[in-house]
């Protein structure tokens, strides 16, 4: 019997005055939409590694972390398969904003005007406004 498990991502969820860091993904799933940055777990890879390296990757900002938002891990909230995401808060530390690797742009949103997102990202910036509040 093969025996299956879910993948693993870790995303960012990074703001600057009171707006959210989105991506606009180069990639299918959700080719052209918006998301939080963040990507794919490597083999050997901390979450929090991979949240700050992932982070990078698609927007140019070196981060930091500063809190654990959550754990997402609906069976349907990837169309590629089951997949587990940590969300983590960040804090840029330094670097220029500009879309990179998967994104083909990077740019800040007022929380009232969110485009379309991508996954269940709605949901996590929910979670994450209401955690303000």
């Amino acid at each position: 019997m093969k025996y299956k498990s879910p993948k693993i991502t870790a995303d960012g969820a990074v703001f600057k005055d009171g707006k959210i860091l989105l991506v606009k993904r180069k990639n299918d799933p959700f080719r052209g939409k918006w998301a939080l940055p963040g990507g794919f777990v490597e083999y050997g890879e901390k979450t929090e590694d991979a949240v700050v390296r992932e982070v990078f990757e698609e927007t140019n900002l070196k981060t930091k972390i500063i809190d654990l938002v959550g754990v997402y891990s609906n069976p349907d909230r990837d169309p590629r398969g089951h997949t587990i995401t940590v969300v983590y808060l960040l804090e840029v530390v330094s670097g220029d904003l500009c879309g990179g690797d998967d994104a083909m742009d990077a740019k800040f949103f007022e929380l009232d005007m969110l485009p379309v997102l991508s996954f269940d990202h709605d949901i996590v910036i929910k979670d994450l406004v209401r955690r303000k509040k």
